[in-house]
């Protein structure tokens, strides 16, 4: 019995003896009994790890990059498209500077093409229809790369198959109005017009023309528009300056939506339904053709008529005149036609998305979206390939820490190289409609960078307002490129500011109201928080509307390396720029949002409405009472979660606490969208960053349904008035209960 008593005090001993030892060698010696993911929950942006990434960038390895992405033309769906997809695959499955993974989507989309056994032709006909002059189909050859067999014709894509033929007017800019104007001298039935670039979308020089009996379309590009007046390529334009050539033609997708035309709102797969092409809404009823100045100068100095108004005058040595209809006695194109032989055919054919990702440590259900498409019309070393560089170059940066185990983002990021953007936004539209839910339900923010350089002046950027302050924290922190000793921010300031009430005078960042890139799904479609930013030009010092190459056969190496970022230290900081802002938004603890910046932007939009419409509007018995108290409610409810922001104390916050903040940042532009605000407008339903007519600064739908109802004064559009106002009162007040934390 004793025996048994010893033997069991002596386990129980032992027992205890090993119970202290793992309790002191076991827990720490602070006392701490935290799991080891603890740390991964809390941790924040390592500012640490941004300066290595700046560091890291290389421009002679965007240069690389832009080298071998230009090296033949790479239209969507062709063989040279086909190139640019195995590369950006290489490149982000690569095991020492690749992505976590990479993979090709594909949807089989409606394109728009010339026939290289019908091709594209403008002429000028006699009576007998013998041809007296034929206009270019291709640019002057000033360097190897447009010798190249693939370079495209010019042609306006979507434009109708025909062979209209009629008496030449000018038009101007194409626009409603112009057509108008020109109409009251000119009868245009039968005629052909000639319009400039600019003004108008490119699909509505034809739209606008059809119903005053125009039977087709040309378009050049002015060199009053693109090269400050300038017009000889013996010593002022490319191959001698960056300046557009004579024989440079402007090609163009020339519709008016955005994403695959025959399946909207679909994602455009094999087994997916289409509609009928006949009911395809947007696209030209007439033929349009592209042409260079130097024929259109031959055309216009050669009209007939009444002299044009002074601001429809250009660059050329001669009067720009309605026309006769047509050219004058003492032409030698007298009583002649200007003919067009389109032969463009439409045709469904797979277009590919490159997609990568790095996933995420903590939160890999959060996605921070990076884009950029990949197809350009020739060569396209500004637009897009500029920005495919940087995108590149940022991911082999944070690729390779990744492979090396020095880092890996708080959330996911994932990197997008968009398809047959130029036909309409293809890629990314079909993207978002795939993975509609999935998106809309997880996505923190997406960064668009297209043209990553127009020229190498200061940063331009364009994004929702709660965004700017993390553009401005990336900026303050790169050197502007050629000014060592100053940032971007500060330099960005000395060329386009305002006065903010709140922080006083900052850059100006622009809105993403149209659909002029990849950007456009992201925003209108499904409420993301996004931004779009680019180095450009000095606009006080030239007149361009475009970098002058832009769809042209001399976007090319030559003309980037020389013209556009010699050294690409512009590049650089575009990409430095870019990925500083991604590591941000995909590393921080709590999200680098700022609602007061919103609040500042309604109530700015807000006093221009109250200013523009509030006499009128009381006249109609409709008040802006409720819209100016929903205003308010947003701008209490912005500062009351920015004081809660700023009283939070991370470190020891409850994890579902931050989150629950960041889902009411991340989520916050989702309140403002309204599928039946735009019923006109297909895939824009977001009710603050809408496209208007109306040129306002001020909410887009209320701003074109007043212009329309004091143009019309028809009780049926001062109610859709009352209608936008009640929709935006809506969506301001409901985006204001998603800042607050109870019902």
């Amino acid at each position: 019995m004793l025996k048994t008593l010893l033997i069991g005090f002596g386990c129980s001993a032992l027992v205890l003896t090993i119970g202290i030892l793992i309790g002191h060698f076991g827990i720490s010696k602070t006392g701490s009994s935290a799991p080891s993911w603890a740390s991964d929950v809390v941790k924040d942006v390592d500012e640490n790890f941004i300066s290595r990434f700046l560091s890291e960038v290389d421009n002679m390895e965007i240069e690389q990059n832009l080298r071998e992405l230009t090296k033949v033309p790479h239209m969507a769906t062709t063989e040279g498209d086909e190139q640019t997809v195995q590369l950006m695959l290489k490149r982000w499955q690569d095991p020492e500077t690749g992505l976590d993974q990479a993979w090709r989507e594909e949807y089989s989309v409606y394109l728009s093409f010339p026939d290289p056994k019908n091709p594209n032709q403008v002429t000028v006909v006699n009576a007998s229809n013998s041809v007296l002059y034929t206009l270019r189909d291709k640019e002057e050859i000033y360097t190897p790369d447009q010798e190249d067999p693939n370079v495209v014709p010019s042609y306006a894509a979507y434009s109708p198959k025909g062979h209209p033929k009629g008496k030449l007017v000018y038009a101007n800019y194409g626009r409603a109005s112009d057509y108008k104007l020109l109409n009251e001298s000119v009868d245009l039935t039968g005629t052909i017009a000639i319009t400039r670039y600019g003004g108008a979308g490119r699909a509505a020089k034809a739209i606008n023309a059809a119903p005053y009996g125009v039977v087709g379309v040309l378009v050049y590009t002015d060199p009053y528009d693109i090269n400050d007046g300038l017009m000889s390529d013996l010593n002022e334009t490319y191959p001698h300056s960056w300046y557009l050539p004579p024989s440079g033609m402007e090609r163009g997708s020339f519709n008016t939506l955005y994403g695959d035309l025959l399946t909207p709102y679909l994602a455009a797969k094999d087994h997916t339904y289409r509609i009928p092409v006949e009911d395809i809404p947007g696209l030209p009823p007439i033929p349009i053709q592209p042409i260079g100045f130097q024929d259109a100068s031959i055309l216009i100095c050669a009209l007939d008529g009444k002299m044009a108004p002074d601001d429809w005058q250009g660059s050329f040595e001669c009067p720009y005149n309605f026309g006769g209809p047509g050219f004058k006695e003492t032409s030698t194109f007298k009583d002649s036609d200007v003919k067009l032989d389109i032969g463009n055919y439409d045709t469904v054919k797979n277009s590919s998305n490159v997609m990568g990702v790095i996933r995420g440590a903590v939160e890999p259900d959060r996605y921070v979206i990076y884009g950029n498409h990949r197809d350009s019309w020739v060569h396209g070393a500004i637009d897009p390939s500029s920005g495919t560089s940087v995108m590149l170059e940022i991911t082999r940066v944070l690729g390779r820490m990744v492979k090396q185990g020095k880092w890996r983002p708080r959330r996911s990021i994932i990197f997008g190289s968009w398809g047959a953007e130029e036909f309409g936004l293809i890629g990314s539209a079909e993207y978002t409609e795939q993975y509609f839910t999935k998106l809309s339900e997880r996505s923190v923010a997406y960064i668009n960078v297209d043209i990553a350089v127009f020229a190498n002046a200061t940063l331009r950027a364009s994004g929702m307002p709660s965004i700017q302050n993390v553009i401005f924290t990336a900026a303050k922190q790169v050197n502007a490129p050629g000014l060592e000793s100053i940032s971007v921010y500060d330099n960005w300031m000395k060329y386009t500011n305002k006065t903010s009430p709140t922080h006083g005078v900052i850059p100006r960042i622009g809105y993403l109201t149209g659909a002029g890139s990849d950007y456009a799904a992201f925003v209108h479609y499904l409420g993301i928080t996004s931004l779009d930013i680019s180095y450009t030009y000095d606009r006080t010092k030239t007149r361009a509307r475009i970098y002058p190459a832009y769809h042209t056969a001399y976007d090319t190496f030559d003309y980037a390396s020389k013209y556009i970022d010699p050294g690409f230290t512009s590049h650089q900081a575009i990409a430095r720029t870019a990925g500083n802002v991604l590591i941000r938004l995909a590393d921080s603890l709590l999200l680098p949002f700022n609602c007061g910046d919103y609040a500042e932007t309604l109530e700015d939009y807000l006093k221009e409405a109250v200013a523009q419409y509030d006499e009128q509007l009381k006249a109609k018995n409709i008040s802006m009472e409720p819209i100016k108290q929903a205003v308010a409610s947003f701008r209490k409810a912005a500062s009351h979660l920015h004081e809660v922001i700023q009283s939070l104390d991370l470190i020891n916050e409850s994890p579902l606490k931050v989150r629950m903040i960041n889902d009411q940042l991340m989520l916050l532009d989702r309140a403002f969208l309204d599928p039946l605000a735009f019923p006109d407008k297909y895939a824009f339903r977001h009710v603050i960053w809408t496209s208007s007519s109306a040129g306002r600064p001020t909410f887009p739908g209320l701003a074109d349904a007043f212009a329309k109802a004091a143009a019309s004064e028809q009780k049926t559009d001062w109610d859709k008035v009352h209608y936008h106002l009640s929709v935006l009162t809506q969506a301001i007040e409901g985006a204001a209960h998603t800042l607050t934390n109870t019902i």
